[in-house]
């Protein structure tokens, strides 16, 4: 069953991007097409929710700013300094990601949501059916748009829905706009179609979709919630050993228990209550109330071909090759080559993850046998018949060299390595945990191909009734769903009984947590795992400075919210200080 991922088409009919230059809670008024250009049908209502869909790619994703805002500051992500910037060593103040992207970028997308959901209820020659669909589609957008901001910045304000309201509007506590967001997704579980409707159309957003988010929602609220001083295991440490003969070399992981800080706004929340309701969201989804969704097979999970299959919750993806509804993602995360069939890539592929995230994983786990680069060339390679190769192992090493890592000659280099060509090792940015994920694209060679960006998966969903099983005392419970996501990638099983069990709350909690590090990996996901379970700081700390590539992990109290952009302090009369550390 085919779901959920959104392709923008080249559109006749489409909203422009432009927000009002003093005020980001709205975009301007010669932005929104009206009731006479759009007309007053089924196909009008689609336009309409088109234009919501479209902002994601322009101008969120078609900059390069979406994902990286979501990404970048996260304790086993890392890439080049000069991509990660300033921003990606935690200095967030004015950087276009957090302002541009994120800010501006949600609210122009609530601004679209509030106008689509107006002139959609007002259409007269619509069957109910449609009507209720479209409804719910902007409702679920605006609620994401919600879901990002409260994360990221805390208390934000909630934009009036009604079209003469003021645009200044205060900033509500983060309760206040959780509320808003459940509100908002409840209705759209009820008016969405299930992914087995057959009026259901393939790349949107379905029932399946609200009630997923919604689980998200909750259990994010209620790990916030959880007491300080909660004891979570992360395997982390300095970077590298450095040797006697100065040689660096990667330093082993370290299990360090982490204790809980308070999460600032989710203070009076009840954790347990909201667990339950992350569990019964969840379960509704698993128990199929809402069509069929399943995982996929580890070898078809990122096929361009099943880039619309129900694990696909919510995804984001363009047109292969389109000069304005574009994504930058295969180019970061993948590169793009010299020529389609090529071996030399001609540029990208900088962004990875850190040693010690590839140490979390057991030998034969597929998320690091295929979901990790192990070998790989650019275009500046092909004279000099070389290559890079990872990870720095013995296993690896003597694969790619034939000697060990004491320098030792073992063997001539064997299987895909035995092919005439000389690879080395870098200890930079060069040579990270690259992932596979979004490899396949229509055509490989060039910039602007169409890898889907995944925000919300089903795995996401079956870790998230483990996590909330745990919490609530059923760790059988949330072993066999923890299990569930270990199967599909051929990891060891976990029990709950014997040597290295899972046999309290914190073993199991550790385990879940750092299993979604691990599934969704290059994802944008693991920062906020970190803030919501308040072990951010330490997390990032834990490093010791700086990470493989040399991007500085030291954070702050500052970094625990991003801050709001001082144009919009300068022009909302109702705010009048910024997030605490920024200026």
């Amino acid at each position: 069953m085919k779901t959920k991922s959104i392709i923008i088409l080249l559109f006749t009919i489409t909203m422009a991007a432009g927000m009002v230059s003093c005020d980001w809670l709205k975009e301007s008024p010669e932005s929104s097409l009206t009731d006479m250009q759009v007309g007053d049908s089924d196909e009008a209502a689609a336009s309409w929710v088109t234009g919501v869909y479209s902002k994601w790619i322009y101008d969120m994703f078609c900059w390069g700013y979406f994902p990286r805002v979501l990404e970048f500051d996260a304790d086993y992500i890392s890439g080049p300094d000069w991509l990660f910037g300033t921003f990606g060593a935690g200095n967030f103040q004015g950087e276009s990601d957090v302002t541009d992207a994120l800010w501006k970028g949600c609210y122009g997308l609530i601004a679209r949501a509030n106008n689509a959901e107006r002139r959609i209820r007002a259409m007269q020659n619509i069957s109910d059916e449609v009507k209720q669909n479209a409804i719910g589609e902007v409702k679920f957008q605006k609620a994401f748009a919600y879901f990002l901001l409260v994360r990221a910045y805390g208390a934000i304000p909630i934009q009036s829905e009604s079209e003469t309201a003021e645009q200044s509007q205060p900033r509500q506590a983060v309760d206040s706009v959780y509320h808003y967001i459940t509100a908002q997704l409840v209705q759209a579980e009820d008016m969405l179609y299930k992914n087995t409707n057959a009026a259901y159309q393939s790349g949107h957003v379905s029932a399946g979709s609200a009630a997923g988010l919604l689980a998200k929602v909750y259990a994010t609220q209620a790990a916030a919630a959880m007491p300080a001083g909660t004891e979570i295991v992360v395997r982390t440490g300095n970077t590298y050993d450095i040797l006697s003969n100065d040689k660096k070399h990667y330093a082993p992981l370290q299990s360090k228990t982490l204790l809980k800080q308070a999460v600032a706004g989710y203070e009076q929340m009840d954790a347990l209550v909201l667990y339950e309701q992350a569990a019964l969201w969840a379960k509704r989804v698993i128990d199929g109330e809402y069509g069929q969704h399943a995982l996929l097979a580890y070898d078809e999970l990122w096929k361009k071909v099943n880039s619309n299959a129900s694990e696909f919750l919510f995804s984001v993806g363009t047109v292969n090759g389109d000069a304005t509804y574009k994504t930058s993602v295969h180019t970061h995360y993948s590169g793009y080559f010299t020529a389609a069939g090529s071996d030399f890539r001609q540029s990208g592929g900088w962004i990875g993850c850190t040693r010690h995230w590839y140490d979390l994983f057991d030998h034969d786990d597929y998320r690091i046998t295929k979901g990790v680069r192990h070998r790989w060339r650019y275009y500046t390679q092909e004279q000099s018949h070389s290559g890079f190769y990872y990870p720095q192992d013995n296993e690896y090493t003597i694969m790619a060299t034939g000697y060990d890592l004491n320098g030792k000659y073992v063997a001539p280099p064997t299987g895909v390595f035995a092919d005439g060509v000389s690879y080395y090792y870098s200890q930079d940015a060069q040579c990270l945990a690259f992932t596979t994920k979004y490899d396949d694209v229509t055509n490989n060679a060039i910039e602007n191909a169409d890898a889907n960006w995944p925000f919300l998966r089903y795995a996401d969903v079956m870790l998230l009734y483990a996590e909330a099983q745990n919490e609530l005392g059923n760790l059988e419970e949330a072993c066999l769903y923890l299990n569930s996501i270990r199967r599909r990638s051929n990891a060891l099983m976990a029990s709950t009984s014997g040597v290295g069990s899972l046999d309290s709350k914190t073993k199991m909690r550790s385990a879940i947590i750092e299993e979604r590090a691990k599934e969704f990996a290059c994802e944008a996901d693991r920062r906020w795992d970190l803030i919501r379970w308040g072990i951010y700081l330490d997390a990032m700390n834990a490093i010791g400075g700086s990470d493989d590539a040399g991007v500085s992990k030291v954070r702050y109290e500052r970094n625990l919210l991003f801050p709001l952009p001082v144009q919009e302090i300068n022009t909302n009369k109702y705010i009048n200080e910024n997030n605490p550390g920024w200026n």
